[in-house]
C-alpha cells in the first residue's frame, strides 16, 4: 500500500485506519508504544503534535514505514546519459 500524505490531518487518517485495520485498539497500540491511550488518540486526532520520533515508534508498530521522494522528478530521455553534475 503506498499512500502519498500532504497534510498532517492525512497521516491521523492514515495511522487510525492502519491500526484499526490490525485489530489494534488504541489501549493496545498504547501499550506498545508505552504511552496512555488517550495520547494514541490525541496523536490520531491532533497529528500536528506528532514529533518525528513518535511517528517512526508507531510506523514500526504498525508495520509501516517512510519513503521520502522527490516531489519534482526529472525524467532523463533513455537514449541520453545521465551526466554525475
Amino acid at each position: 500500500m503506498a499512500q502519498r500524505l500532504s497534510t498532517a490531518r492525512q497521516a491521523g487518517v492514515l495511522l487510525s485506519s492502519r491500526r484499526k485495520a490490525l485489530g489494534l485498539s488504541q489501549a493496545e497500540l498504547a501499550a506498545k508504544l508505552g504511552v496512555s491511550q488517550a495520547r494514541v488518540s490525541e496523536l490520531e486526532n491532533r497529528p500536528e503534535t506528532l514529533t518525528l520520533d513518535r511517528l517512526l515508534a508507531m510506523l514500526k508498530v504498525l508495520n509501516l514505514e517512510i519513503t521520502i521522494t522527490d516531489s519534482i522528478a526529472i525524467k532523463q530521455p533513455a537514449n541520453k546519459p545521465t551526466s554525475e553534475w
